[in-house]
């Protein structure tokens, strides 16, 4: 199996998030959204479906 890079960005999931919930009639707030999304990202890395790589600026 080859590796891809893909690039995770948690405001992009964020948006995702909350124009979902807008749809279906749910509107979150700010924070809420950023805890959804620390916890996608905290459960994509779990499952071993991304690996978290720090840039060192």
């Amino acid at each position: 199996m080859r590796e891809i890079e893909v690039i995770i960005d948690t405001e992009e999931i964020a948006e995702f998030f909350f124009h979902e919930l807008v749809r279906r009639g749910y509107v979150p707030n700010e924070e809420e959204l950023e805890e959804i999304a620390d916890i996608t990202f905290e459960y994509l890395l779990d499952k071993c479906i991304i690996d978290e790589e720090v840039e060192n600026d």
